[in-house]
């Protein structure tokens, strides 16, 4: 790919459209379902959060309400009823408000829910103190995730007491409490084919980004400078913001795992890693490429680099409907643990320090997690106590690392302080995998060659 070539040219020029309305009929269906007969589910939006004094961080939705709904205010409400004569879904929203309207944009309204986004029945959130209860009376089991605001977990036990107040008049409480998040977020780690095209395009994106930045790298160039590149780069093809924070970690910093500061200076010699994604139209891209400041790696790096490369490989080679989700960073463990003994870094019998844990003080997370609305997507890896098999439609990273702290006085002076992470995002196919972060650099050949 040239530098020159964009989201317009043929590989990266697919039309992505929003996830469509039918589809998010069908996830509420789906829901509906799993749930008992004669129960309720309640799922919040976001709230708009403060930055500082009167000023907000950009709204981002709720993952499990965005999945549901594709409702895009905060503070609704989304209310599921299965059996429910009148409709089994119901929407309480902000109404339409021309004063908050003219400072902060149109709002849908309760009217309008219903013609946009298939509300059986949507009403102003402030008449949810009058209509929820209500609603609630006479469920079996009510449906719900307490945690995630205690303002509104307060509002659910204060409407429940109300009706357990009643019980004398005839008012029937519900019998249960269940969360919510088992049965939804079992239905979120299956991606459908809308889903991944979202995952696509933002891993494509992302590619963009990380090319950009290899290109503009240069020795005296400050971490946040590269960050920008970034940036710019996500921004200008669609994807506003990025996925989560981003790392740009020159020379030692890439062996603190979250490093964020972004601030240091980049010096001839170093690696600098990026662990940087952009999030397009609701969902995350996470990917990792390691490259030299001044475009040519050292011995020493290089070693250290191919011996992650082929970890990655490794972890591909063990990706597949059917295998579990340990064989990858089984994978991975087995050839960075013989290849720091084959390096020297490693000192004993290479069955022995894998059962020790010696390769931890090297690689001490795992090979990956899954990635969809959120970056570390919901979906349990060990349902029932076994490592989950891998089936179509599962999204998930492929991220190796190798890091030799600058303290780590184990090994020569000369190694330390090196960090490499190499990730890519792939989602679980019927033949094996697909790459989705295709088309970026990953040997360090490609990369010097890019860079150059």
């Amino acid at each position: 790919m040239t530098e020159a070539q964009s989201l317009s040219d043929p590989e990266l020029s697919e039309r992505v459209a929003n996830v469509p309305r039918g589809e998010f009929r069908r996830r509420r269906h789906h829901l509906l379902g799993m749930l008992e007969d004669n129960s309720i589910a309640i799922v919040t939006a976001a709230s708009v959060a403060t930055r500082s004094r009167d000023t907000e961080f950009p709204f981002r939705q709720d993952s499990d309400f965005h999945y549901l709904t594709g409702f895009p205010e905060p503070d609704a409400v989304a209310v599921f009823l299965p059996g429910r004569e009148h409709g089994e879904y119901v929407l309480f929203c902000h109404e339409k408000d021309p004063v908050e309207e003219l400072w902060h944009g149109q709002r849908v309204g309760a009217e309008e829910a219903c013609e946009q986004f298939d509300a059986d029945d949507a009403f102003p959130l402030s008449d949810i103190d009058d209509i929820l209860p209500g609603l609630i009376e006479g469920r079996d089991r009510v449906y719900y995730s307490m945690g995630r605001s205690r303002e509104f977990d307060t509002r659910v036990m204060a409407w429940v007491n109300s009706i357990r107040s009643k019980v004398a008049a005839g008012a029937a409480p519900p019998g249960e409490f269940t969360d919510l998040d088992h049965l939804l977020h079992e239905q979120r780690l299956y991606k459908s084919a809308a889903e991944i095209r979202q995952l696509r395009q933002a891993a494509a994106i992302t590619a963009l980004g990380h090319r950009r930045a290899m290109r503009q790298c240069r020795v005296g160039m400050h971490e946040f400078e590269l960050e920008a590149e970034l940036l710019h780069e996500f921004a200008r093809h669609g994807a506003r913001h990025a996925a989560y924070p981003s790392i740009v970690a020159g020379g030692s910093n890439a062996c603190t795992m979250h490093y964020t500061s972004n601030q240091q200076k980049l010096r001839r010699g170093d690696l600098v890693l990026i662990d940087a994604g952009c999030e397009y139209r609701g969902y995350a891209a996470d990917v990792t490429r390691t490259f030299p400041v001044s475009g040519r790696f050292s011995r020493r790096q290089r070693a250290l680099y191919d011996l992650t490369l082929a970890a990655q490989e490794a972890a591909f080679a063990a990706l597949a409907p059917g295998r579990d989700w340990n064989a990858a960073h089984s994978a991975t463990v087995d050839v960075i643990t013989s290849g720091l003994v084959d390096l020297g870094l490693l000192r004993g019998k290479v069955s022995r320090l894998i059962e020790e844990g010696a390769y931890q003080d090297f690689y001490m997370h795992r090979v990956g997690h899954w990635l969809g609305l959120d970056v570390h997507d919901v979906g349990d890896y060990r349902p029932g106590g076994e490592w989950r098999q891998l089936e179509p439609g599962m999204a998930l990273t492929v991220e190796p690392g190798i890091y030799v702290a600058p303290d780590n006085h184990d090994v020569p002076a000369a190694w330390r302080g090196i960090g490499i992470r190499i990730e890519d995002d792939v989602v679980i196919t019927e033949a094996g995998y697909e790459l989705l972060s295709k088309g970026l650099p990953r040997s360090c050949d490609e990369i010097e060659e890019w860079m150059g």
